[in-house]
């Protein structure tokens, strides 16, 4: 799997320098007054299509021959097929970072019909939920089942596109959620699974080259959507596969991008406001406001760069609260629905506090 890393990491890497060198109009489009923008100067966006061109060109190695040199059993034709479903979604992406014209609705449909394309294609469906009626409820409905993955697998790319602010933050959470369920694969003897995160794994790498922390160039939508709809058909695979791991598992895994997204969803409708209008209030963009402190560089641009990099290091450590616990009790259901509870809680009280100004002394450095 080593060679596999390798691959997907020198293609990522190669693809992203390219995009970086040769791609830069559109970044012009990105306004400079748009709430999201934490940057100085006109950063390209196709990040998400160099990672892309990473992981496909890795999968596509690991069944180009019959006699599977790189012992994961992903045949070439299954991987090919794959990368055919996720393409909607992606694409759709990568015209938002292009053009900055393609609309919220079009790009969930796009992922929603992506979805529908995996499921279909992989035959996956939660059926699972860890609670006995309810989950022998699921095995006996199958399209319910589907419809549930279908939403897990729409929603988890916009997930990361929310937390995807600044420079390393959703590409490093993304490796390390890979890791995890890499670990947990090899544990069952699944390397399928495994070889297809782990190309993930370094076709993410080679964009944290340039993204990080010099930030050459952004991921954008169409690296969240890669990430959100790999990880999560890894996440539904790896539970309907096998009955050890806890469906809950997932769950822990990916709080943190999920409990942003409901909680944004949550804190809009009760200001009247669209779910889907943009703000400045996520809780990454509240630690760079109100914790990380101003950094005295020679420029303006330097001194946001700074701040930018000195951001992401507290939601690294904030997403492997969640993440390492996963790891540790991949198969007990209960401590697992334990953590999540209490990560929803210390989110809660964290972005209460950060937003009233009572921020303890030793957060800030």
């Amino acid at each position: 799997m080593i060679a596999l890393i390798v691959i997907s990491f020198l293609a990522s890497a190669i693809a992203v320098l390219v995009f970086m060198r040769r791609a830069r109009r559109h970044a012009r489009r990105y306004a400079a007054d748009m709430p999201q923008r934490f940057h100085k100067g006109h950063i390209p966006r196709l990040g998400g299509a160099g990672i892309l061109i990473g992981m496909g060109l890795a999968w596509l190695a690991a069944g180009a021959t019959a006699t599977d040199p790189f012992n994961v059993g992903w045949p070439f034709k299954v991987a090919a097929l794959t990368l055919l479903c996720i393409a909607p979604a992606v694409i759709g992406g990568i015209a938002e970072d292009v053009t900055q014209k393609v609309p919220v609705r079009v790009r969930l449909g796009l992922t929603a019909c992506s979805a529908v394309l995996l499921c279909w294609y992989l035959q996956i469906g939660v059926h699972r939920l860890g609670y006995y009626p309810i989950d022998q409820w699921l095995q006996s409905m199958p399209y319910v089942a589907a419809f549930i993955a279908v939403l897990a697998i729409t929603g988890l790319p916009h997930a990361f596109n929310i937390i995807d602010g600044y420079n390393g933050l959703a590409g490093t959470v993304a490796v390390l959620v890979c890791l995890a369920i890499t670990h947990v694969s090899l544990q069952l003897g699944d390397r399928q699974l495994a070889g297809m995160v782990v190309c993930l794994v370094g076709a993410t790498l080679g964009f944290l080259l340039w993204n990080y922390p010099r930030g050459k160039i952004f991921a954008g939508d169409g690296g969240a959507y890669v990430w959100g709809m790999v990880i999560a058909v890894a996440c539904v695979s790896l539970v309907q596969r096998h009955r050890a791991v806890s469906p809950w598992f997932p769950m822990l895994l990916l709080i943190y991008p999920v409990w942003e997204t409901l909680f944004s969803i949550y804190r809009k409708l009760a200001r009247g406001q669209s779910p889907g209008t943009a703000d400045a209030l996520h809780f990454h963009q509240l630690i760079f406001r109100r914790i990380v402190r101003v950094a005295f560089e020679d420029s303006e641009a330097r001194q946001l760069l700074a701040r930018n990099n000195r951001t992401s290091p507290y939601l690294w450590i904030f997403a492997a609260m969640s993440i390492v616990p996963a790891v540790l009790f991949w198969n007990r259901t209960l401590v697992l629905a334990l953590f999540c509870l209490l990560f929803v809680v210390t989110y809660v009280v964290a972005y209460l506090m950060i937003v009233r100004f009572k921020v303890p002394r030793w957060l800030r450095p």
